[in-house]
């Protein structure tokens, strides 16, 4: 039966905690414990990549998957039409990361040739790629084409691939092409 401002809360019938009980104990199940190498692996595996540890182990509970590259947007890099190169802060972040490819995605006005003229030359080559981003004129189906063809293009798995964006429309990336999931440039920058 169902009565009018019932917004479906917690039953009020008898047995409450029973049904807590087993609701924990069924949770407790699904959580495995990790024998303490695999997690020692996991800390440094998160500390290679430059995340923190509760992104990287969120990111790998909801993909399944270890992180394979990072696709960063030039808000995220603070390259803009008008700069004249990308921060220190965020270059020397960029070099430290290992173990993971690098994309980055020119937002208009900037082009990717543009931003990848923000880099020193005589650094070795910081990203496999650099395209041109989806932005708001496109639909969410040709945003998530024109991320899986550059994705794709590169030969690497989608749910290995996390965004590091700045804005709302940057964390959609990740939804629109089921990435592995979204990690603001704050927290990514961030974290030493």
């Amino acid at each position: 039966m169902s009565m009018i401002g019932h917004n479906k809360g917690p039953s009020l019938e008898g047995g409450a905690s029973w049904r807590k009980h087993c609701w924990q104990k069924a949770r407790r199940k699904l959580v495995p414990v990790l024998p303490i190498e695999i997690l020692r692996r996991r800390v440094s595996r998160a500390a290679e990549l430059g995340l923190d540890y509760k992104s990287y182990a969120s990111i790998r509970a909801a993909s399944g998957h270890d992180v394979i590259a990072f696709l960063f947007s030039s808000n995220a890099l603070r390259v803009f039409a008008s700069s004249g190169r990308m921060p220190e802060d965020r270059l020397s972040k960029l070099t430290a990361v290992g173990g993971a490819s690098q994309l980055a995605a020119a937002l208009p006005p900037l082009t990717p040739e543009r931003l990848l003229q923000t880099l020193p030359r005589d650094d070795m080559p910081l990203f496999a790629s650099s395209f041109a981003a989806p932005d708001f004129r496109h639909s969410w189906g040709e945003t998530r084409a024109i991320l899986l063809q550059e994705i794709y293009g590169q030969s690497l798995p989608r749910d290995g691939v996390v965004v590091i964006g700045d804005t709302h429309q940057e964390r959609g990336w990740s939804e629109a092409a089921r990435l592995a999931g979204y990690v603001s440039a704050d927290r990514f920058f961030g974290v030493n």
